[in-house]
């Protein structure tokens, strides 16, 4: 989740510059409407607008926009004909509008709050009313789902914050390693749990949390909610089945668990299975080691937060079963 990235930088990095925010996508374009990207003082981003055919462009920008404390409209036009080439080598064909905004005063305000937002688990929307030709922004902060007259003017502009979505991997041994990594850099927040403190350490998990409790403690400290993602792979039978009776008290996004489905069927024994339960879990790619089978697993996350479903619990996929045994 890149916004989340971003927030992280405006906290914490006093060199951020400009925020540039697609506001507007008519046609085809690589990153849709709402996509955002950090400009920093030394030429670096966070994020991205297009496949690094724009940045170039809108870094031009940057100095007048900072030293000016003022907004600034962009506009890059790849319908007619004589842009043909270019909208090609962006991967478009549309017209695409960035707002440019300094990342200071009211804006640099509103950004530290939305962070705290998400930080408590909070949705938060950042309204902007803009006026004098996108030179003139004010802002305001209101909870996800809320509406007013003013929102529906042609100069209202809506950003949505979500809290960055939670795997939980319970389970530190060396198979989490790239399961985590991958987790990661797909914009996921991912605590590793286990009892075993020798292996749940944040040097073999860079970039993840760490928890370590004995399996029946776990779901209390995680604090669970139903926005969690969890993923059960201890490979001790025992542990899991001790951990998933107490993870599954709460609402969860999505459980799944690792093993052949006969382990998993034992496991749950005597347990109703809620409809995000998902077994064997990741997508049925046909996966093999630690590295293929992260890529599933994954997948299915990545699927299930862009609002598709999983194969669950009761699928009947060709190798599905076969495949899980394996792990």
């Amino acid at each position: 989740m890149e916004a989340y990235d971003i927030l992280l930088a405006v906290e914490s990095d006093s060199h951020a510059r400009v925020l540039a925010t697609v506001i507007h996508v008519e046609g085809h374009a690589y990153r849709k409407q709402g996509a955002v990207m950090l400009m920093m003082a030394d030429g670096s981003s966070i994020g991205s607008i297009s496949p690094g055919c724009l940045e170039a462009d809108l870094f031009a920008y940057v100095p007048a926009v900072w030293e000016s404390s003022t907004s600034q409209m962009v506009e890059y036009d790849m319908r007619p004909a004589d842009d043909f080439g270019w909208g090609e080598t962006i991967g478009c064909g549309g017209l695409i509008r960035i707002l440019l905004e300094p990342v200071s005063g009211e804006l640099l305000v509103n950004l530290l709050a939305v962070k705290i937002c998400l930080d408590r688990g909070e949705a938060v929307q950042l309204v902007r009313e803009i006026t004098d030709g996108y030179s003139g922004i004010s802002y305001t902060l209101c909870s996800e789902g809320h509406s007013s007259d003013r929102q529906a003017s042609l100069s209202v502009y809506v950003s949505l914050f979500k809290p960055k979505p939670r795997v939980i991997v319970f389970g530190a041994n060396a198979d989490a390693i790239p399961l985590v990594q991958m987790a990661i850099s797909s914009g996921f927040r991912v605590v590793v749990a286990d009892w075993r403190e020798a292996y749940c350490q944040a040097e073999r998990f860079p970039g993840a949390e760490t928890e370590v409790a004995f399996p029946e403690q776990l779901a209390a400290n995680l604090k669970l909610t139903a926005q969690d993602y969890i993923i059960v792979m201890s490979h001790q039978y025992e542990k899991d089945a001790l951990f998933v009776q107490e993870a599954m008290k709460a609402n969860l996004r999505y459980l799944g668990i690792m093993g052949s489905r006969e382990r998993t069927e034992n496991l749950l024994a005597g347990i109703d299975r809620p409809e995000w339960l998902r077994y064997p879990v990741g997508l049925p790619i046909g996966s093999e080691g630690p590295v293929e089978n992260a890529v599933s697993i994954v997948a299915e996350l990545i699927s299930l937060k862009r609002g598709g479903k999983a194969t669950g619990a009761s699928a009947d996929v060709s190798g599905r079963e076969g495949r899980s045994r394996s792990w």
